[in-house]
């Protein structure tokens, strides 16, 4: 839980998707074995943190939404307001702060693609973090970040505070 005056953004690259499927269009690629297994230990290490969104803001493609349930069935306790969001799909980093403003609950998790993303992520913390992978934003990559502002709406990059930066592989 964040203290009032605050908010909280738990961003997240989807996890590893599948691409063994040719016929498949890019927004119906499902998550592969390995991206199952990250989405869930995702979910372990939020609950381990104690990083329960209160509203999800999700890109619709398939692979998104499987992110979100995979991660959801891992043991959080808060059961947030899911809003899958069409402009989130392959979406800029200005549409992502756009979506974000209208979010309406302390703590905001949002779900969404690379290059988009890890555009995102670079510009949000004052201090990004020092980890190697931070920039490329690999799957199942999750920032965390706390704003001192009392509405999403007041929401600008590059005055977060990084409360953590975890890259989850999913490998046996």
């Amino acid at each position: 839980m964040t203290p009032l005056g605050y908010r909280r953004l738990i961003l997240t690259r989807h996890a590893k998707s599948a691409w063994d499927d040719p016929t498949l269009e890019d927004f119906d690629r499902p998550l592969n074995a390995r991206g199952r297994r990250a989405a869930v230990l995702l979910g372990d290490f939020m609950a381990s943190r104690g990083y329960e969104p209160e509203e999800v803001l999700c890109s619709p493609a398939q692979r998104t939404r499987e992110t979100w349930e995979r991660v959801a069935s891992a043991g959080l306790e808060v059961r947030p307001a899911i809003r899958f969001e069409d402009r989130l799909f392959h979406a800029r980093p200005a549409d992502m702060l756009e979506v974000l403003k209208t979010a309406t609950q302390q703590t905001v998790m949002m779900i969404g693609h690379n290059p988009g993303i890890a555009e995102f992520a670079e510009s949000l913390p004052a201090r990004p973090p020092m980890d190697p992978d931070f920039r490329r934003f690999p799957t199942a990559a999750t920032l965390v970040v706390d704003f001192q502002i009392e509405s999403w709406s007041e929401v600008k990059p590059g005055t977060g505070s990084l409360m953590d930066f975890v890259r989850i592989d999913g490998r046996d």
